[in-house]
């Protein structure tokens, strides 16, 4: 077991030193105000319109260069939506409201200024009054075996702060 354990942190950490993606030309510092991105539509699958007739935008901020994340700024006018996040989302209101029922059923009414994270591969249901910004900071999941690779090299770290999550 231990030998087990011990092959589990050398992967994880070969893992870690190895490029995933060639190098791409990026500038080090992406910036701009939200008012200056154009925004594009951004259509709500039919199918998972529940109530009204809610119109969709987004404009992307920034995207790092192996795509595994990025930044965009999204609005929506009233209406009442399921939602399926594909990614882990962490968002901030910029301004209005949306109230959301999670797909555990816990339910929270998100205004400007506020932080909120939804988990990737889960569902949740939006419901606007009137209408909504905010900002999306966006991250794809590693595959299984990359993330358990991380959480063994965090376990055999001792890393008391990730709870098995994957930080670097």
């Amino acid at each position: 077991m231990a030998l087990k354990m011990m092959l589990a942190g050398a992967a994880a950490m070969m893992l870690r030193q190895l490029p995933l993606v060639a190098p791409v030309e990026q500038a080090p510092l992406v910036s701009g105000a939200p008012d200056e991105l154009p925004m594009t539509p951004a259509p709500i699958e039919p199918s998972w319109i529940i109530a009204g007739d809610p119109v969709a935008r987004v404009a992307l901020h920034s995207r790092s260069k192996d795509e595994a994340a990025s930044t965009a700024l999204w609005d929506c006018t009233a209406g009442e939506f399921r939602w399926f996040f594909d990614w882990d989302e962490t968002v901030i209101i910029l301004e209005g409201e949306v109230h959301v029922t999670a797909q555990d059923g816990s339910q929270r009414t998100l205004r400007k200024g506020d932080i909120a994270y939804f988990a990737g591969k889960t569902w949740a249901t939006w419901r606007i009054d009137s209408y909504v910004r905010k900002i999306a900071f966006c991250r794809k999941r590693f595959p299984a075996p990359v993330a358990l690779a991380y959480q063994l090299r965090n376990m055999l770290r001792g890393d008391k702060g990730s709870q098995g999550g994957l930080a670097a």
